[in-house]
């Protein structure tokens, strides 16, 4: 019998033969590349577009429209009124109306101080926290805390008791009229800083446990102090953070309205058009003037944008 020998030997493996049942796919094209993350990446920001549309760009929008009409009414008033364009005219009435602008410096001057302090506190009770000398850390962070869980009108109603003469047990001891012309506005500074500081706090806490121990160890064998480390390396290091509450703070300053608005029922020396949130509101739904209104609201917006693009200005410039 013959004996087949192969050609190919055991170090010449021999090359299978191509698949026919299942040929081969060409490589997408660059193009087709292209599409394809195109659509996967909207297709993952879709909810994200229709809700910040829906819940952001059409409420603005909206107010943007209602702002260049004006309510026309005949005769004695009393027949229903017409909407009519007005360009910028309720614009130019918001510019030069006195109280209004009164309300911008007056919350602008109330950021401009209340803010810094309202930091500086939150700061100094983040590195209290941070540090392994405290105890009952954990009691101390929830009572900083508590103030936060607390609705601003019902924390602005507790400290109205405080400051109303009839009840306040502060009053005679620090012989100061909380609701007098010139402390008002303080006294709503105190309860936005007891309601916030907190808040700000967790946030400063937060990034200062995201900070490597092993700096801190390198520090103390070089000899540096517990101040050194504080203000050379744990103050830097929550930068971000800092400015982080900064810009929150400074946009709820702009926005100044259930503190002022409960200790509007107390005193005399709070009007309606005290801050541009109240003044907004009391255009809206006393005055009845919704196109007034939606003005305020816009240009209170953009002043918002605009001075929170100064300070993110200012602090990348001193950072870097």
């Amino acid at each position: 019998m013959a004996v087949r020998v192969d050609a190919a030997t055991d170090d010449q493996p021999r090359t299978p033969p191509p698949n026919t049942a299942f040929p081969a796919v060409p490589a997408p094209t660059a193009p087709s590349r292209n599409r394809s993350r195109r659509t996967a990446a909207l297709t993952l920001l879709a909810p994200f577009l229709t809700l910040f549309t829906w819940v952001y760009v059409l409420p603005i929008g909206y107010a943007l429209y209602e702002s260049l009409f004006r309510e026309e009414r005949s005769g004695l008033g009393l027949e229903a009124g017409r909407t009519v364009f007005a360009g910028v005219d309720n614009y130019a009435r918001v510019i030069s109306d006195p109280a209004v602008l009164a309300g911008v410096g007056r919350v602008l001057f109330f950021g401009a101080v209340q803010v810094p302090v309202m930091l500086v506190l939150a700061l100094v009770l983040a590195l209290l926290f941070d540090s392994a000398a405290l105890r009952l850390g954990r009691f101390f962070k929830l009572a900083v805390f508590l103030p936060y869980a607390i609705p601003g009108v019902i924390a602005a109603i507790l400290w109205a008791f405080l400051y109303l003469p009839a009840f306040s047990p502060l009053r005679d001891t620090l012989r100061l009229d909380f609701l007098a012309p010139e402390t008002v506005l303080w006294s709503t500074a105190n309860i936005v800083t007891w309601s916030w500081t907190g808040y700000n706090m967790i946030i400063i806490y937060t990034a200062l446990q995201a900070v490597p121990r092993e700096l801190y160890e390198a520090a103390r064998m070089d000899g540096a102090s517990a101040w050194r480390i504080n203000i050379s390396i744990k103050i830097p290091m929550v930068r971000p953070a800092l400015v982080l509450t900064g810009l929150f703070s400074l946009i709820g300053s702009l926005q100044l309205f259930n503190e002022p608005s409960v200790l509007r029922s107390i005193t005399a020396n709070v009007t309606s058009d005290y801050t541009p949130a109240m003044a907004a509101y009391q255009a809206a739904f006393s005055a009845n003037d919704y196109h007034l209104a939606a003005a305020i609201a816009v240009l209170l917006a953009l002043t918002t944008c605009l001075l929170s693009y100064l300070f993110f200005t200012l602090t990348a410039r001193r950072s870097g």
